[in-house]
């Protein structure tokens, strides 16, 4: 990051909150993708190679260092189920988008996306979210505008209710310093609102 006081949970939190449709779109009740989550992980809208190839792009734009990202959230699994029922008519721009990426990493480096360096997976997404891809097929499907969708289910499937498919281990939320929802237990004391009382988290950990 350019200014280093600025956190991933800064990051997260910002995003989210001034992000407008980002922030709608978290909120929105997916039951249909709860219910395949609950089913499965193993893709259910994504073939194989197109999971792989979307769950690295999620590994770089929510990278793992001293905490987890979003491989270990599982974000792909999110973005399977939610293609597969909710958000279906996103499936198209992901098959294409997949396509594209895989040619301009091909163009760019002579490799697939999967098989390239984390510095050179930057590189081309930097490429992708400017619309400058080399090797972009023509077509409905703008490179900046698939970027941006994957990145959008990146941060959702990583802040979301694990119900849905991502955020496995509370990963998202250990993050950001939430500790999950508290209508089952009441809400807040006033002590705990004002910093006198820990509150305990949904993995069972106190902040």
């Amino acid at each position: 990051m350019t200014n280093s006081k600025l956190t991933r949970r800064d990051f997260l939190r910002d995003t989210t909150l001034y992000g407008g449709g980002l922030w709608i779109s978290l909120q929105l009740p997916r039951p249909n993708a709860a219910r395949a989550a609950a089913e499965s992980s193993e893709p259910v809208s994504l073939t194989p190679a197109e999971w792989r190839t979307i769950e690295a792009i999620t590994g770089r734009i929510i990278p793992t260092d001293a905490e987890p990202g979003a491989i270990e959230a599982r974000c792909v699994n999110f973005i399977d189920k939610a293609l597969a029922h909710e958000d279906v008519q996103a499936r198209p721009l992901y098959a294409l988008g997949v396509a594209g990426t895989d040619a301009a990493a091909q163009r760019r480096f002579g490799r697939p996306f999967v098989k390239l360096a984390p510095a050179e997976q930057d590189e081309l997404l930097i490429l992708l979210e400017e619309g400058r891809a080399p090797g972009w097929p023509e077509g409905p499907v703008s490179s900046a505008a698939f970027f941006a969708s994957v990145r959008a289910h990146t941060i959702i499937g990583f802040l979301a209710d694990p119900k849905y498919g991502g955020n496995h281990d509370f990963a998202g939320w250990k993050v950001v310093g939430y500790p999950g929802p508290r209508h089952h237990l009441g809400g807040y004391t006033p002590d705990q609102m004002l910093g006198r009382a820990k509150i305990k988290t949904v993995w069972g950990e106190e902040l």
